[in-house]
């Protein structure tokens, strides 16, 4: 207030209410992986962090899906993903077999956005037509985060087509240490590498190899999902003749069903011609005409399209984050929720094999999606990988304690440099507070009253030494229950004697 000098009326504002605590964003997951392009009006995006809403600007900037080719082959390959055959034909099996390196990161983006997904980032550290997925480089997608306060997720689908398993886990060991070392304000949502395989494979089991390689740092900040999805993102509009390699192989398995047909000898010639013209470049036409008249064609393009189909969980789950926090709230478990898109698990989870999914004694909790009769495809399972943690060990308590700090924090710095003074001491604490109520009321606190769900102490004497003043420091501590799910529900049943 100045010095008055001359005689009038002089008006004072005072602020009636303290500063308010503004909920930060909670669903703002971060895609990392390979794109067909990169680039904003020929500016580009190649490791940036960009924020997109819609798949429609995920095409605009990053461009199409990846053209992905296979190869018919009768004899079963070592690494096939499958017991079984893709298809037969005459009474003899054949293998699909991949060419070409499998990048995940279109497709998962799909399944983002059709299970809820809104705002999220995409970092694109490479293209398609550089070949294999490096390793070092999605590492480096991590790096670019560093810079961007906003997300609070990261995904990376195409981890799961690294060549070494040894060199996926070491990019989610670099993915959880971001989250929980150096940012502290996001979480990871991990996928298993070969997580389409049966955990009783006898080519390994994925789930032990996971557990084992992982370590125990930050598990607390990440979650992960088994099995793989067989989903329905991929149509068969984009798939052709065009997606197998050798075609002389296909021409003659075409040639052969119209052999043992039961058609005319003219029908039979006529279909042989429209075979001769299948070449490597895309004939739309030519692709519809054998639709109609080989079963055998449609067979196969249906065997390629279950390839495709098959994805890791993590970006479908990252959806479910974002649906659940807008409807619910983020203290809500994201489970118990059907999954968009998915027809169904690539592996049918029992009762009895969950047990050691959920509960272990290495901690290292992985969640389930199991399918339900008449309920369709859930996720079942809403633990981090600090299984054994009373504190951290559902995905909701940590998630809303890492949304309650980073609100804070924001709201806090405004206070910073002021007078280390009673008068700031209660700004603080009524600003505090009053956000902790509006949660509480919203149903994100445990208790029946504001008491019981939280409290907030600051001042000399009760968080505060005089020292403490002294050295400029200003400590407040805050308690807050957190609402867990309920994951075990036990009903009762006794009989009692007949009262009448």
């Amino acid at each position: 207030m100045g010095q008055y000098k001359t005689p009038g009326v002089y008006i004072v504002e005072k602020n009636a209410f303290p500063n308010s605590v503004v909920e930060v964003a909670t669903a703002v997951p971060a895609f990392i992986g390979y794109t067909e392009r990169a680039d904003n009006q020929g500016k580009t995006l190649l490791n940036k962090a960009w924020r997109i809403s819609s798949m429609a600007e995920f095409i605009s900037f990053f461009g199409g899906a990846p053209k992905s080719q296979f190869e018919i082959q009768d004899k079963k390959p070592e690494d096939a993903s499958s017991a079984e055959a893709d298809f037969s034909s005459d009474g003899k099996e054949y293998y699909l077999i991949h060419q070409n390196q499998r990048f995940l990161l279109y497709y998962s983006m799909i399944l983002f956005f059709q299970n809820g997904g809104g705002a999220c980032y995409v970092i694109s550290v490479g293209k398609y037509n550089e070949g294999a997925i490096d390793k070092a480089k999605l590492e480096g997608g991590i790096k670019v985060l560093l810079k961007e306060q906003e997300p609070t997720m990261v995904v990376i689908p195409d981890a799961m087509s690294i060549d070494k398993e040894d060199d996926c886990i070491a990019l989610q060991q670099a993915a959880l240490k971001h989250c929980g070392y150096v940012m502290k304000n996001r979480f990871a949502i991990l996928d298993l590498y070969n997580g389409y395989r049966d955990q009783h494979d006898p080519d390994g089991n994925c789930i032990e190899s996971f557990r084992n390689k992982l370590g125990t740092s930050f598990l607390d900040f990440a979650a992960a999902y088994y099995p793989w999805l067989n989903t329905s993102v991929v149509q068969a509009g984009e798939l052709s003749f065009s997606n197998i390699t050798n075609l002389d192989t296909l021409k003659e398995l075409l040639d052969a069903e119209v052999d043992n047909s039961q058609l005319t000898d003219a029908k039979k010639d006529e279909i042989k011609a429209q075979t001769k013209k299948i070449s490597d470049a895309d004939d739309p036409e030519l692709h519809k005409t054998l639709n109609v008249v080989s079963p055998l064609y449609g067979m196969i393009l249906l065997a390629v399209r279950s390839r495709l189909n098959l994805l890791p969980p993590a970006a479908a789950m990252a959806g479910i984050y974002s649906m659940v926090d807008n409807t619910r709230g983020v203290w809500k478990a994201p489970a118990n929720v059907s999954l968009n898109s998915v027809v169904s698990p690539s592996i049918e989870i029992t009762h009895d094999e969950q047990e050691d999914l959920n509960v272990t004694t290495a901690g290292k909790s992985i969640n389930a999606i199991r399918s339900f009769i008449g309920e369709g495809t859930l996720v079942w399972g809403a633990r981090t990988l600090d299984g054994n943690s009373l504190d951290w060990r559902y995905i909701n308590v940590r998630r809303t304690m890492i949304m309650l700090e980073e609100s804070i924090k924001l709201a806090a710095k405004a206070y910073v440099f002021e007078p280390n003074v009673s008068n700031t001491w209660v700004t603080i604490k009524s600003m505090i507070n009053n956000f902790l109520i509006s949660i509480w009321k919203r149903g994100g606190l445990a208790g029946t009253t504001p008491e019981d769900a939280f409290g907030v102490y600051v001042g000399l004497g009760e968080t505060m030494t005089p020292q403490d003043i002294l050295d400029g420091i200003l400590r407040v501590t805050v308690l807050v229950a957190l609402s867990r799910p309920a994951e075990f529900i036990e009903i009762t049943f006794q009989q009692q004697m007949q009262k009448s």
